[in-house]
């Protein structure tokens, strides 16, 4: 099960890479939501290998990530992989400067079921498909109006 998302940012591509990936206020968004995030390694720099543990409620049950960040090219995207429940999740940031203060974001989650039971909940999520992506375009579209606002207070 694939989502896709494409957001023009009116950012530099420096300043939308930053925001994209500030692991740490991602890190506090995620605890804000509910979520429990542990940090997994001793990177002192942000790169390939920095990896989370999270416990999160989903469909009235706590669920455990594993997530690692396996690609990291500044500033043109971040790649992480998660694993939650049996599904393996990719995350894929792309950035593409459109102009000096323009950025392209293209965004792709690719979920895969790696069990029986992960397949019977990606089943269930398909059914419901249509309310998902617009949830997820528009919770990208508000993460893209934030940088945007903060690019314009910067300057």
């Amino acid at each position: 099960m694939k989502f896709t998302t494409r957001e023009d940012i009116a950012a530099d591509i420096e300043h939308v890479f930053a925001s994209v990936s500030d692991f740490d206020g991602l890190e506090r968004a995620a605890l804000r939501r509910g979520a429990e995030v542990v940090r997994a390694d001793n990177l002192s720099a942000p790169g390939a290998g920095m990896s989370w543990q999270a416990k999160f409620p989903f469909r009235n049950r706590d669920r455990e990530a594993n997530m690692q960040l396996i690609g990291y090219d500044a500033p043109h995207g971040v790649t992480l992989l998660s694993k939650v429940s049996g599904i393996e999740a990719t995350v894929q940031v792309e950035l593409m400067a459109l102009s000096p203060n323009r950025t392209r974001l293209d965004l792709v989650l690719d979920l895969k079921p790696k069990s029986i039971p992960a397949r019977l909940l990606l089943q269930s999520m398909k059914l419901a498909r249509g309310n998902m992506v617009k949830k997820f375009r528009r919770r990208v579209a508000d993460f893209a109006q934030n940088i945007e606002d903060q690019a314009k207070s910067r300057a």
